[in-house]
């Protein structure tokens, strides 16, 4: 059992900033992949940023510069610092746990919605 727990999500201006957090509880291996997806309104949802447990990083073309994802792995919990926001990053922010145990893992947060709006 993994549980994933969100919090940071809200209302900001454009060019504001915010920060998401997602805490990981339960039976995680220590190797692990935690990532945030999004998923706006009539769109698919997308890979926005991706850590390891090792700290390799990658993100999407459209936050690079602007987003930095880091990880306590003490804690097992993964943030998402947001920079420079801009309306088209208005979307439910989901966190992610990969693991592979013999197969392949996911766990998922609740989502929470960020806008970003004047």
């Amino acid at each position: 059992q993994v549980q994933l727990v969100e919090s940071g999500g809200g209302l900001v201006q454009p060019g504001g900033s915010l920060r998401l957090s997602c805490a990981a509880s339960g039976h995680i291996f220590n190797i692990n992949d935690m990532s945030w997806y999004r998923q706006a309104p009539g769109k698919q949802r997308e890979l926005v940023a991706g850590i390891t447990s090792a700290g390799s990083t990658n993100y999407a073309d459209s936050v690079k510069g602007r987003f930095t994802i880091s990880r306590d792995n003490a804690k097992n919990t993964v943030y998402l610092q947001m920079n420079s926001l801009k309306p088209e990053d208005t979307a439910v922010y989901y966190c992610n746990l990969r693991m592979y145990l013999g197969s392949r893992y996911d766990y998922w947060g609740q989502g929470t919605q960020v806008t970003v709006s004047s």
